[in-house]
């Protein structure tokens, strides 16, 4: 299986929606997310961007308790990356299954 861009997303008015948000509750976050200031938002970033690492790295662990540590991190590189920047950077190693 090759791994790519994801397609849970669908672009509306610009910016990426996820199927179960409807459009008053993306508005909202969204006039929320306006009147942050820039610090705010980038600490929300970077709090939800290190959340969803230690969630798929669970899943990963879940779905291959044989992996060690370094196998689970390809395996999320290859999440986050997908197949061809993985295979560029580590071009000796497997493609491991997420």
């Amino acid at each position: 299986m090759k791994i790519g861009l994801p397609d849970e997303a669908v672009p509306i008015e610009g910016a990426f929606v996820s199927l179960d948000t409807d459009q008053a509750s993306h508005d909202l976050q969204v006039d929320v997310y306006r009147r942050l200031g820039g610090t705010d938002r980038a600490a929300i970033m970077f709090r939800l961007s290190g959340f969803a690492r230690r969630v798929s790295l669970a899943g990963i662990r879940h779905r291959h308790p044989e992996y060690d540590d370094d196998l689970a991190q390809l395996a999320l590189a290859r999440l986050r990356f997908g197949d061809d920047l993985v295979g560029q950077a580590w071009p000796s190693r497997p493609l491991v299954e997420p």
